[in-house]
């Protein structure tokens, strides 16, 4: 009990550097910290580092990293410190030495209920962005091996990395992956994702062509990605979709989705059915727009809608989704 009030204390310390102006005994404080063995409060350290800025604190960032390394099932359970020590060397935009490089290879077993489980899937994902963001020459290959990573997390946090180097290369690694498949619909969402905003004009017509997919798993992957992209482009794609459509689940999923695009002419579509819509798809319409709950503006156009309708009573429908 002791010991866990002094952590607590300790934590408490460090997190209040961030209200007072920076100073050389913040400095000497976090450094302090980032040389410290127990692992939450280098996290900690890290964590705060990163948000004031201080590049000052790089070499000790990339150490306390090196550090962790040895014997890290024990010295750093769950990658807690490295996870804040590369987001922060993320965040500033610097590599000391090749902590990027090291932590994209990383893998840590540790001990689970039945068997052992990788911890490190999230590092591996941060060290990917880390090293696009310095430009590192290897970026694109480490990329690519992630792209094929045993765990979901970091396969996805490739897609996203490669969506923001905006490298052209990034667009056949993404379409072969998705191609090949994904039985995490996540991962397979954020391949497709990544490929509309890397190449969206190109993309358009290749996650379109999945929505036909004889899975419905990589149908509803296809719309969840149309649907983030937020592309004014992409409503007529899930508007024909949702029209040839014969799987409930699907039409479903086709309006969830065009309810994420997050523009004015979607919304319309939605309360259309609302207005005007058959049972089913004014009721999935309105569970649809229920994301939209917290704006007013909108509830009250949804409202309005429902009044309208003579022939059946939707309340029931906008009590369950507002």
């Amino acid at each position: 009990m002791v010991k866990s009030r002094k952590l607590e204390d300790a934590l408490a310390a460090i997190g209040a550097l961030r209200r007072d102006p920076v100073t050389s005994r913040t400095i000497d404080t976090l450094r302090d910290a980032l040389h410290a063995r127990t692992s939450h409060v280098v996290a900690k350290a890290a964590q705060v580092s990163g948000e004031l800025g201080l590049r000052v604190l790089v070499a000790d960032l990339a150490s306390a990293f090196d550090r962790f390394l040895v014997n890290p099932v024990k010295t750093d359970p769950g990658c807690r410190a490295k996870v804040q020590i590369v987001r922060a060397l993320v965040e500033l935009g610097e590599d000391a030495g090749t902590v990027f490089l090291r932590g994209v290879r990383h893998r840590q077993m540790e001990p689970v209920f039945g068997g052992r489980e990788d911890t490190a899937a999230e590092l591996r994902g941060l060290c990917a962005m880390g090293l696009v963001r310095v430009g590192h020459a290897d970026a694109l290959v480490e990329l690519a091996e992630l792209l094929a990573d045993p765990e979901a997390a970091a396969r996805a946090a490739a897609a996203r990395a490669l969506a923001y180097a905006d490298e052209p290369a990034g667009e056949p690694l993404l379409r072969l992956r998705a191609l090949t498949g994904d039985a995490d619909p996540g991962a397979l969402s954020e391949y497709l994702g990544a490929l509309l905003s890397l190449a969206p004009a190109r993309s358009l017509g290749f996650v379109e062509r999945l929505l036909d997919h004889r899975d419905a798993v990589v149908q509803e992957s296809a719309a969840v990605a149309l649907g983030a992209c937020r592309l004014r482009e992409a409503l007529p794609v899930l508007r024909r979709w949702w029209e040839r459509m014969a799987d409930l689940d699907l039409r479903r999923t086709a309006l969830l989705a065009t309810a994420m695009l997050r523009h004015e002419d979607a919304i319309a579509f939605l309360l259309s059915l609302v207005a005007a819509g058959a049972g089913p798809d004014a009721r999935d319409a309105i569970a649809a727009l229920g994301t939209y709950r917290h704006d007013d503006a909108l509830r009250g156009r949804v409202e309005a809608a429902i009044e309208g309708r003579t022939d059946l009573d939707l309340r029931p429908a906008f009590a369950r989704a507002f």
